[in-house]
């Protein structure tokens, strides 16, 4: 195992007209590992997993994903070397079924061609072979292996989070970065995510976590970097970060912030 982190992030610095989103943010994240940004609303954390994943460019720094630099690239070219997300808000296909909703995502990272659809010729059909195969896993992995014939919107909402997932591990990543993932759940489901991740870890991914439920960050997470108005307070294992005094300030010295 190299020791060179996958992700390495030196100076990214984000603007929204007068308001400094990300100030000059440094981040290693070492392969193989749960990280966690944590940090107040409006601290940055989102934004600093669009500069990762190009869903919003930085405005300065350099951004690195497994030695390559991905600084203003396009989503599906940074998705290429290895990098998958997921999104605050769910974003199924409601009118397709669980199973569909993975193949999808899966497709569109198995190389085909026009004219290999158009014939179903063999290698059409063993690339399709390839992407059942594939969504079956990634829905095994988080548990839905039972409902992948199940139309996407009758999943109750924590098992929708989880088809999320899904569909990020059907391209195969290295890297994948989860934007609050245990919103909106409670503890039961919040625990089967976090069984969830462990699996995920074990099985070689690299995770990147943004979330609010403090008690699975700390329960899961390696390292743990916190942001605050935009900027790095503090970082380190989740035992000496509950402790630092700059992150209990940010956190109950400032009730009242807006997100």
């Amino acid at each position: 195992m190299t020791s060179e982190p996958i992700i390495a992030a030196r100076g990214v610095t984000r603007r929204f007209g007068g308001l400094v989103a990300l100030d000059d943010i440094d981040l290693d994240v070492p392969r193989g590992i749960v990280q966690a940004i944590i940090g107040p609303n409006g601290s940055g954390k989102t934004t600093l997993l669009n500069a990762l994943s190009g869903a919003s460019h930085a405005d300065a720094g350099s951004i690195r994903i497994g030695g390559n630099e991905i600084f203003r690239l396009k989503p599906h070219r940074i998705a290429r070397l290895g990098l998958a997300r997921t999104f605050q808000t769910i974003r199924i296909f409601e009118n397709l079924n669980v199973i569909e909703n993975v193949k999808v995502a899966a497709a569109c990272h198995t190389p085909t061609s026009l004219f290999n659809i158009v014939t179903s010729n063999a290698r059409q059909q063993q690339s399709e072979a390839e992407i059942d195969t594939n969504a079956r896993e990634a829905l095994e992995i988080v548990g839905l292996a039972g409902r992948a014939n199940d139309h996407a919107k009758q999943l109750p909402y924590a098992q929708q989070r989880l088809l999320e997932i899904a569909r990020a591990l059907a391209s195969k990543p290295k890297v994948l970065l989860l934007d609050e993932p245990a919103a909106g759940m409670n503890m039961t489901e919040s625990m089967t995510l976090l069984a969830t991740i462990a699996r995920l870890k074990s099985s070689g991914i690299t995770i990147l976590l943004v979330e609010h439920n403090v008690r699975l960050v700390m329960g899961i997470s390696d390292h743990v970097t916190v942001l605050d108005f935009g900027k790095k307070i503090a970082e380190g294992a989740p035992s000496e970060v509950q402790r630092n005094p700059l992150v209990i300030e940010a956190y109950l010295g400032r009730r009242h912030r807006h997100a």
